[in-house]
């Protein structure tokens, strides 16, 4: 198991190079990068590794990963030393509206996971909750993604396939050999924390952790598991709270 932390959480801390420096005290050693970390990855590597922080994983959307964007993105990766890469998000008006659409967007994920592979690279899918909305010809999203693209990964983001309607459980049990990481975050109750986008600490909201920990593990013992939280009022003691959440949650899912 690797424990991360989504670094597009703590986007509002004003000095994201000191930042690296306290995560160890909460016991985070990983990060994930995402497109505002890439900027001048000398620096930020240099930060890291002063910090005794990896990454493990990172983010790109699909325009900084497609075609000629490719090589560059690929200097960023090694740079970084990540070592999978998740596409993570489509615009709305980016999303396809039928099944067949989304298939398309499978092939090129696929010839993309294919690139990667080349480089020893795994490549896959991160999810939000429109992959789980029902299309009007009946097409759920990341089915059809998963199921037309064999050779991506996915990253899970249990939290949007809750707000996408569905139940993550069973979508770990019928997918669990395309998981390759777990974004961690919790679920408010109704009506609270609307000012962080209904998110909260993991512990404190309404998903049941600690039987989708266990689920995970039943599936996969070499899982990375991002901490991860939309809109964080105090990204810092977020970061604290949830660290400590985690493993509280795991050491109660030893299996």
């Amino acid at each position: 198991m690797t424990l991360s932390l989504q670094l597009y959480s703590m986007r509002d801390v004003a000095d994201q190079h000191g930042l690296l420096g306290q995560l160890p005290a909460m016991g985070i050693t990983n990060v994930e990068g995402y497109g505002g970390v890439y900027g001048a990855t000398a620096e930020f590597r240099a930060a890291m590794d002063a910090s005794g922080i990896s990454m493990p994983s990172g983010h790109m959307g699909l325009a900084d990963i497609e075609g000629d964007a490719f090589d560059a993105s690929l200097k960023t990766i090694k740079a970084m030393g990540i070592t999978q890469v998740f596409a993570p998000y489509l615009e709305p008006q980016e999303r396809p509206t039928t099944g067949e659409g989304y298939a398309d967007l499978a092939r090129r994920l696929n010839t993309l996971a294919g690139q990667f592979a080349a480089h020893g690279i795994p490549f896959g899918w991160h999810n939000h909750d429109f992959e789980f909305v029902t299309l009007a010809d009946g097409a759920i999203p990341m089915e059809v993604i998963l199921d037309t693209a064999p050779d991506i990964k996915w990253e899970a983001d249990l939290a949007w396939i809750m707000r996408g309607g569905c139940d993550p459980l069973d979508y770990i049990n019928r997918y669990g050999n395309r998981l390759a990481a777990i974004h961690v975050k919790d679920i408010a109750p109704d009506g609270e924390n609307v000012e962080q986008d209904g998110w909260c600490d993991l512990g404190e909201g309404t998903m049941d952790w600690a039987g989708l920990i266990a689920a995970c593990r039943a599936q996969s013992d070499d899982l990375i598991y991002v901490l991860e939280h939309d809109k964080p009022a105090d990204p810092i003691g977020y970061a604290t709270r949830s660290a400590a959440a985690f493993k509280t949650l795991w050491e109660s899912t030893n299996v």
